[in-house]
């Protein structure tokens, strides 16, 4: 059955450019295809939403029915079977094979094809710390880039992603290494197919999208992270490999996580970790410091991990909080070289969930320190399981916050 849609100059370019790249006799199009137009074509400008958001022409997920000039199109059933191949001859006319060459160069990645990034709830999360301050931030919806530095361990990244979770805020996480550089952040040519195309990266992925931009261990970079400069300023970057100007979307912003602040680590915990540039750091109007959570808040943390398992230990629980705190405060003092962090009392109550012992499952998660360290921490949990007093000072604890 023929149908018939309202054309618009533009929309008749669309359509135009579209069978010059793909095909004179093209009765359907992908989001991908019709992503590469929008990129190169200056006659459309603009995504086509007249077409991905009529249901008339939707055929499958991502794939769409393509009109005549003149607006006549087949119904559902009288379009091309999803996937049937077009000739070579009819997809790349010679006419159009300067175009074609460069709209496989301006292709976005595979992962744009991703409906949605806002990430899952965390099951039992506890919000304290920075949780609020970050949420004031992310809801407002301004460009804002925060620095948020701690040991390892205490929940910077997940506090993050929990916002965005909860704010259904879309989340793009960049994980940050010595050997990032621009085509990593940027975006780059890859190999699809048998084709060079070009991908976006995270940094235009979440600049597009208007998301959070998380960079990850951002004291782990070299001075290759000074690519980014403009977008830690909120302005457009020009991809000079592909001769585009990208604008930040609505919404985008950017938050990097340390375990440093940017000046190195002179005490060898974090190797690795460089002397950022000064001039990086002032892009980031304000840093969070983020400690560990204190007492009462870490067992309800651990709390809500054995709850996921239908499990209530609050002896282990209070025992384990004990432990962790007296190791930090002798960590502080210069008095051992290692730190019991958040995420490995939830390691151990995650051992203790599968094999049911409390000593095996954190001698599996202590593990990973020297002999005479390890030890040292077992023997201390002993001492604290069997009720002995250990000399210490009271922790200061934390408020949940009402979100």
């Amino acid at each position: 059955m023929r149908k018939v849609i309202k054309m618009s100059p533009k929309r008749v370019a669309l359509v135009e450019a579209v069978r010059a790249v793909y095909g004179k006799n093209a009765e359907s199009v992908t989001r991908k295809e019709l992503q590469s137009i929008v990129d190169v074509e200056p006659r459309v400008h603009s995504w086509p939403t007249w077409l991905v958001n009529n249901d008339d022409l939707r055929l499958d997920r991502g794939l769409y029915i393509l009109p005549e000039v003149n607006g006549v199109y087949n119904d559902k059933l009288g379009v091309l079977k999803v996937g049937k191949e077009v000739p070579v001859s009819e997809m790349i006319t010679p006419e159009a094979d300067a175009l074609a060459t460069v709209s496989l160069a301006t292709n976005v990645e595979v992962q744009d094809e991703q409906d949605s990034y806002v990430p899952a709830k965390h099951s039992g999360y506890v919000t304290w710390g920075n949780f609020s301050t970050v949420r004031d931030v992310l809801k407002s919806r301004t460009f804002y880039p925060m620095f948020i530095t701690g040991l390892s361990g205490n929940g910077k990244t997940l506090m993050v992603q929990e916002n965005c979770a909860r704010l259904k805020r879309e989340f793009v996480r960049a994980n940050i290494t010595i050997e990032t550089d621009e085509d990593d952040l940027i975006g780059g040519f890859r190999l699809l197919n048998g084709e060079t195309v070009w991908h976006d990266g995270p940094v235009i992925t979440a600049m597009k999208r208007g998301a959070v931009l998380l960079l990850d261990e951002i004291d782990l970079a070299s001075n290759k992270i000074m690519c980014l400069q403009p977008v830690l300023e909120g302005s457009s970057i020009y991809i000079k490999k592909i001769g585009k100007w990208v604008h930040p979307a609505d919404g985008f912003t950017v938050i990097a996580t340390a375990n440093t602040k940017g000046q190195g680590s002179d005490d060898g915990r974090f190797i690795g970790t460089n002397v950022l540039n000064e001039a990086f750091l002032e892009r980031f109007p304000i840093t969070l410091e983020q400690s560990y959570p204190g007492n009462k808040m870490e067992e309800k943390i651990l709390t809500n991990e054995f709850a996921k398992s239908d499990k209530t230990e609050p002896e282990l629980v209070t025992n384990l909080v004990r432990w962790a705190d007296v190791i930090r405060k002798t960590f502080s003092e210069g008095g051992c070289d290692e730190i019991i962090s958040t995420r490995r009392l939830v390691h151990i109550v995650n051992a203790y969930n599968i094999f049911n012992d409390k000593m095996t499952a954190i001698q599996l998660t202590v593990n990973r320190f020297d002999d005479e360290t390890k030890e040292s921490f077992l023997d201390l949990f002993t001492k604290i399981d069997a009720g002995v007093e250990i000399e210490e000072t009271v922790a200061t604890e934390d408020e949940e916050f009402d979100v």
